[in-house]
């Protein structure tokens, strides 16, 4: 089993890989081979237990600092990366390990998300359950961040005067949500206060993909893989939600959605688009991009007709 990822930061290419093997009477995987390489140049790279960090030049950007070779063993079921120490936040190994940290990979469960937080992350979960301390988090680091936040979530609700995160207790903070009437509308009340976890599922989506442009602007760019962001929302908004990722990710950054929904599909160019296929649970998925595959009219109708072959 091998894994392998190339990504540019910076202007520099970091390209890392990793495989796995599993000997006969072994009951765990151990790594087989393990290398990170900036540029083509490798950082360290791994055959089973031994790590060998060889002489490398690190380039001007990083204050041309010289690593010298060395090697050392470590425990064959463990992955190096997290181990090998970074010898400043200009190493291209501390820049590579915090953008695998602050990768984006949601799949939101609205129901369970809350708006209480006890501390502050940039880091959220799979469920952005911890989506008050993302926010908390976020505004720490960049208070200006929530000009993105705002004017994007006022494209969609109008009504929406501000978001507010006052403390409730010596270390808690509860997130809640202020809308006003418009002006020269007919309304009873003038203002409304609604705590966030009441928002409905869809709003607090709205809410999640407000602090997604606002990181990517942050402390990106950023890596976000979002399964089916049109869960939950009404279908004149799933266009619009999609299409907001994608141009903000255009700018830096990059944006993976997986989607069964037409509307969503068609916000995706063919040659942005992959088509993913498997005949049953005994094989592989196959991925093949769009615009390589003999696809004939739309490929909503294309789909629902069962006309799309892997």
């Amino acid at each position: 089993m091998r894994f392998e990822i190339e990504v540019e930061l910076d202007g520099m290419t970091y390209e890392y890989g990793i495989a796995f093997e599993l000997p006969e009477r072994f009951k765990e995987l151990r790594v087989l081979e393990e290398k990170l390489a900036v540029n083509g140049k490798p950082i360290y790279t791994r055959e089973q237990a031994e790590v060998h960090l060889g002489a490398k030049q690190v380039q001007e950007l990083t204050a041309r600092e010289l690593m010298i070779g060395a090697h050392f063993r470590i425990d064959w079921h463990l992955v190096a990366l997290p181990i090998v120490q970074e010898q400043s936040q200009k190493d291209p190994l501390f820049v590579f390990k915090q953008w695998l940290a602050r990768m984006l990979i949601l799949r939101p469960i609205p129901q369970l998300i809350q708006g209480d937080s006890d501390h502050e992350t940039l880091q959220p979960n799979a469920q952005v359950t911890d989506f008050a301390a993302w926010f908390a988090g976020l505004l720490a680091l960049a208070p200006a961040a929530y000009s993105t936040i705002d004017d994007y979530l006022k494209r969609l609700m109008p009504d929406l005067k501000d978001i507010k995160n006052p403390v409730i207790g010596k270390d808690s903070r509860s997130l809640v949500v202020q809308f006003s009437a418009n002006q020269g509308s007919p309304s009873i009340l003038e203002s409304l206060t609604v705590p966030f976890e009441d928002l409905s599922d869809g709003e607090k989506c709205f809410m999640i993909c407000a602090l997604v442009l606002a990181a990517n602007d942050a402390y990106g760019p950023l890596f976000c893989f979002w399964d089916e962001p049109d869960n939950h929302l009404a279908l004149p908004e799933v266009g619009h939600f999609v299409l907001a990722l994608r141009k903000a990710f255009q700018r830096g950054g990059q944006f993976i959605a997986t989607s069964h929904n037409p509307e969503a599909i068609r916000r995706f160019s063919d040659e942005n688009t992959i088509v993913l296929h498997r005949r049953s649970h005994l094989e592989p998925t196959t991925a093949r991009r769009l615009d390589e595959m003999q696809i004939e009219g739309d490929l909503v109708g294309a789909l629902i007709r069962g006309d799309v072959e892997p």
